[in-house]
């Protein structure tokens, strides 16, 4: 498998496609020159309200909304890190050593009240962003983020991920950072440090010593920005999490990627000199994309969003999803289109709910959905079957990065799937101002319209056979007459025995499909009138 990122850079904003053997599988949007409080941002602020009732309190980081801090969130090292943020803010004049602090830990059973009041000034960090109209959710176990480890102040242990499995492996990692880490931090060792050398990892801990060294110099000398708490002055950003090209970088990279495009010579140099310095051998891989053709249309990421993140979604065979949201949760429904794979209803159903798992998976890792997700499959009768697709989605799901839980299908055919929701789920409107009626209605994408005709062509000749003839508006023949043999028109007519005219009197967008005598068809009063023979 070949993976590919494609940074889109725009004057408002950064988008960043991730592809996977070419099909997108995850785009991301970041806001330039202003405070997203994005995932990963450290700041210090002020405790506004204590909720005994919620065990949770709310704090000004600087957001129009206060932010969510709940007790769980803390940390156990909370008071001790509170201890240490006192003393560099007390005495300015150097950052204060780490070493062990005499406060006890926070227990889980303890309660809010207990540890925070009304007007404290505490160091938090960002766990989740602002999504609708919640402000950020926060912790107070700070954490800085590396690519083969994450540093943890007053944690005071090394762990190792649990996708490391060779126990010798496990045993020489933790043997070495806990020779080489600093009293009074803790490591979490991620899955990329397998077999790395020990030069590599001491080289990344320092620099994530420096990291941490930087964000208390800030906490002690402040500076005017954008960022800075009108309302408050104390309130304030003191450590930005990397930029989300390179966060991804840092979470995804691997030996697959080939190639990492960027519009943008400054973001370029960013983004190479990252790679220099995680992984050198692939700084090649990095390229900056000069051409005048848009840099995702270059690589095909326009029209796999426009194909991808509509309400409607189509996969194999004519099926298709419909995708909702509400307030509370994401709502998936799973069509089987007219065509019928199978005479058998079960094993019909079976394989269109089979093949919407695919689908449904790639979306909510591609949209970044995340809460509470209710998918209406088909439904089945067999119990087999049922079981089949839930451990079907189960397997997908694993390779998601985000935590996930999946549940059985209810009695009443829904799939229960919960999914990490740290920042807005993507959502772009990929509807164009219709050409024929002067934008007083909407329809598909103009980029889409030759594959939607191909798509009807399939449906009408499964249904009517192979004498029928397709009209389009003389423009859009013209361009699907283009080039004899190669040409769309010849390709239909030898795989569809489908004939292509042309008529004037068709919007520019409107296609007619004719039987051999003339008379049009359709696909919906042809169902209409099956569904009426059905009725008793």
């Amino acid at each position: 498998m070949k993976s590919e990122l494609i940074v889109d850079v725009q004057p408002d904003e950064i988008a960043i496609a991730l592809t996977e053997d070419d099909r997108l599988q995850e785009m991301n949007r970041e806001k330039r020159d202003q405070d997203n409080f994005s995932v990963g941002n450290i700041y210090y602020g002020r405790v506004r309200k204590v909720m005994p009732a919620l065990n949770a309190a709310f704090v000004d980081v600087g957001h129009e909304k206060e932010a969510f801090l709940h007790y769980l969130d803390l940390g156990s090292s909370f008071l001790m890190l509170r201890q240490y943020v006192n003393r560099a803010v007390s005495d300015r004049r150097k950052v204060p050593a780490m070493g062990r602090q005499r406060e006890k830990e926070v227990t889980k059973e303890g309660k809010i009240e207990d540890v925070l009041k009304v007007g404290d000034m505490i160091l938090v960090q960002v766990i989740k962003e602002p999504i609708n109209s919640k402000g950020p959710r926060l912790t107070g176990e700070i954490n800085i983020a590396g690519r083969n480890m994450v540093l943890i102040p007053y944690a005071d242990k090394v762990m190792v991920s649990q996708k490391i499995r060779r126990e010798a492996e496990r045993s020489r990692l933790k043997q070495l950072l806990q020779s080489i880490k600093p009293e009074g931090f803790g490591i979490i060792v991620r899955t990329v440090a397998e077999e790395k050398r020990v030069a590599e990892l001491d080289n990344e801990l320092r620099i994530l010593l420096k990291r941490w060294e930087d964000t208390i110099h800030n906490l002690q000398h402040p500076k005017e920005s954008p960022q800075t708490n009108k309302k408050d002055a104390e309130v304030r950003l003191v450590s930005e999490e990397l930029g989300r090209t390179i966060g991804i970088i840092r979470d995804v990279f691997s030996t697959d990627f080939t190639s990492i495009q960027v519009n943008d010579e400054s973001i370029y140099e960013e983004v190479r000199q990252y790679v220099e310095l995680i992984a050198p051998e692939y700084v090649k891989i990095v390229k900056h994309y000069k051409q005048e053709q848009p840099i995702f249309d270059k690589f095909d990421i326009t029209r796999q969003m426009k194909t991808g993140l509509g309400r409607t979604v189509g996969f194999k065979h004519g099926g298709y999803l419909i995708i909702d949201r509400t307030e509370a949760l994401f709502a998936i429904d799973v069509n089987s289109g007219s065509k019928k794979l199978f005479e058998d209803q079960e094993q019909n159903a079976f394989q269109f709910n089979m093949l919407a798992a695919d689908e449904i998976v790639h979306q909510l890792r591609l949209r970044d959905i995340g809460g509470i997700i209710i998918v209406d499959f088909i439904d089945m009768d067999d119990k087999d079957n049922q079981q089949k697709l839930y451990e079907h989605v189960r397997e997908l799901m694993e390779r998601d990065r985000a935590k996930h839980n999946v549940l059985p299908l209810s009695k009443f055919g829904l799939m229960q799937i919960t999914r990490q929701r740290v920042r807005p789920a993507v959502e772009m409107d990929v509807r164009e101002v219709c050409p024929t009626c002067n934008g007083t209605g909407k329809v598909q994408p103009t980029l889409l319209f030759t594959d939607q005709v191909e798509e009807q062509i399939e449906q009408y000749a499964h249904r009517y056979g192979n004498s029928l003839r397709l009209e389009l508006h003389p423009f859009v023949y013209a361009y699907v007459s283009k080039g004899w043999l190669t040409s769309l028109k010849a390709k239909w007519r030898r795989q569809y025995g489908i004939r292509v005219n042309e008529n004037q009197a068709l919007g520019m967008l409107e296609m007619r499909f004719l039987d051999r005598e003339g008379n049009r068809l359709s696909l919906k009063q042809d169902s209409e009138k099956s569904n009426e023979k059905e009725r008793p």
